[in-house]
């Protein structure tokens, strides 16, 4: 297996899949991750950002593989966004070359383990070599059962709401769908993520406390984490740790929880 990182900055090693864990009894169905703090961990070592993405690459091999060992059913990253064209093109086309390096890489152990790639953004506007490449992954794992993993690659929240709102206005004017008839399914039917749960946690490391355009709609009732941790740095233990947190909050999907209630009768 191609590994991404030189060896002195490899986490290698650490506790085998389940040993000492303990899992909470209860777990998200859809964990959604904002992968954040790869140029800040790099700029710390006085490294290139360039090493801080390949440093994150690692990170999130060792996420999914805690993700498909414990049982949750949906995992999306986010990997690139539609405003990350803006950056210098010199980090742009490493994380192009980095997209590459990641498929060829992993493809194999991921079919191997059931595991079934979903592309959530525009795959059209990719560069030819990464369209091909997570089209290949897609149709390659597409019959596969196990972990959902869904990565948002050229992905923006209100792109993709602007992109929905347009599919329902094209099935309305072709009389297939009334426009005072159009419901919450209607929409969520147009997503990229249409036969997904809704997110149930998100995670965002590094400290930054927003949602940065990811997964607007269907983050309407989720939990939210913000670990400090930086991206690179984010282990199964630190994993753990945010779902353990989460079984302990009280999800109210907007509701009232009972012990606030006044006395009933």
């Amino acid at each position: 297996m191609t590994r991404f990182l030189p060896a002195r900055f490899r986490k290698e090693g650490g506790a085998p899949s389940g040993a000492g864990e303990q899992l909470p009894p209860r777990l998200p169905r859809h964990v959604a991750i904002i992968m954040d703090g790869n140029g800040r961990w790099a700029k710390r070592r006085g490294l290139p950002r360039t090493v801080g993405h390949s440093a994150g690459t690692e990170a999130l091999r060792g996420i999914i593989r805690a993700s498909d060992d414990w049982g949750i059913e949906a995992l999306t990253i986010y990997a690139f966004s539609t405003e990350n064209w803006a950056r210098p093109q010199d980090e742009v086309g490493a994380l192009m070359r980095l997209l590459l390096q990641y498929f060829a890489s992993e493809i194999d152990e991921l079919d191997e383990k059931n595991v079934c790639i979903r592309i959530l953004g525009d795959v059209a506007g990719l560069p030819a070599p990464q369209r091909e490449a997570v089209t290949r992954a897609m149709e390659r794992t597409r019959a596969n059962t196990g972990l959902k993993l869904n990565i948002a690659l050229n992905y923006g929240g209100r792109d993709e709401l602007v992109r929905a709102a347009r599919e329902l206005a094209a099935r309305a004017a072709r009389g297939e769908i009334a426009p005072d008839a159009i419901s919450e399914a209607d929409v969520a039917g147009a997503l990229y993520t249409r036969g997904l749960p809704d997110v149930d946690l998100v995670i965002r490391t590094s400290g930054e406390e927003r949602l940065s355009n990811f997964l607007l709609w269907q983050c309407a009732y989720a939990e939210m984490i913000f670990n400090p941790v930086l991206w690179p740095d984010y282990d199964r233990a630190e994993y753990l740790k945010d779902l353990w947190e989460y079984a302990r909050r009280d999800r109210r999907f907007g509701g009232v929880h009972e012990k606030e209630e006044g006395p009933k009768g």
